[in-house]
């Protein structure tokens, strides 16, 4: 529960309200909202439903909200470690040639001596 919690307080954020503002929304205290924000209150579904409508969401898209400036870091991060990869397999691919000279120099020397 923590994580709807999570994103419920997300979704009042944005909107600007306060604690207090939805709890008067949902006519339930504001004690009782922060316990759904914290995670510590089960929600029911009635509640459930209550809260996705006051959000203009449907449940399906409360429960399964993701963060847009997440999202966008998320991407960011993808983008950051695909280019580490690509400079890791630019360097595995040197250090395979210099493995392939070293060999070729053995065979060279040995075949001399």
């Amino acid at each position: 529960m923590k994580f709807l919690g999570k994103k419920i307080r997300l979704l009042r954020h944005q909107k600007g309200w306060s604690q207090e503002d939805v709890a008067k929304q949902l006519d339930i205290s504001i004690p009782a909202f922060s316990k759904i924000e914290t995670g510590i209150t089960d929600i029911n579904i009635s509640r459930l439903e209550q809260i996705s409508a006051l959000f203009n969401l449907s449940v399906v898209q409360l429960l399964t909200y993701n963060d847009p400036e997440q999202e966008i870091k998320n991407a960011s991060d993808l983008e950051m470690l695909t280019i580490k990869l690509h400079e890791k397999d630019v360097e595995v691919i040197e250090l395979q040639k210099k493995v392939i000279e070293l060999y070729e120099e053995i065979r060279s020397v040995k075949s001399f001596v």
